[in-house]
């Protein structure tokens, strides 16, 4: 179980945040009941799990009696979990994107960087347009006050149809509905 940052916005909630299971490790309802009690006591405003494919959604799902609000999980045109996203989004469950810039990785691709220079924007500004334009809330890491406000300005310009089809064909995963490729543990 891992504590998550204050959700900006929530001045006034004390030490009511949010929790997420962070690996399925163990199963995937094993901290469950405890994370329903610590919602229950008021100890976190919503409850989720990081890390979660479709089979261990349905698996906390069967055994909730309140069902996770999100599902963090590594998510970007490369890997574009097509299966997980729409499994989730049916499931009334929000997919969270970390990594959506492939920790700087995918900033240099090719396709990247032409839809970028097409739309007058940076590379990583794309990348995060795209995470919200497949309805994801995307989470980007930055220490640099210059890159944090270059990320923040996503919400005034709209990739193509055409933009987001070759970013979507970037995808490594095959569109699986796992949020691992294989377990770490």
């Amino acid at each position: 179980m891992t504590e998550e940052p204050e959700v900006p916005g929530s001045a006034g909630h004390g030490e009511c945040r949010p929790y997420l299971v962070h690996w399925p490790q163990g199963g995937a309802t094993r901290a469950w009941s405890g994370m329903e009690r610590a919602h229950e006591l008021g100890y976190a405003r919503s409850i989720g799990v990081s890390n979660f494919g479709v089979g261990e959604l349905d698996q906390v799902l069967a055994a909730a009696t309140i069902p996770p609000v999100v599902d963090q999980v590594q998510f970007s045109p490369f890997e574009y979990r097509r299966a997980l996203l729409e499994g989730a989004q049916q499931r009334g469950i929000v997919v969270e994107a970390y990594s959506p810039l492939g920790t700087g990785r995918h900033l240099s691709n090719e396709t990247v960087r032409r839809i970028a220079s097409h739309v007058g924007r940076t590379p990583a500004q794309v990348l995060l347009r795209w995470g919200l334009q497949h309805e994801l809330v995307v989470i980007p890491k930055s220490t640099h006050r210059e890159r944090i406000e270059e990320n923040a300005q996503i919400f005034n310009f709209t990739l193509s149809d055409q933009d987001m089809a070759a970013l979507d064909a970037l995808d490594r995963t095959n569109g699986t509905d796992r949020a691992l490729e294989r377990p770490w543990w």
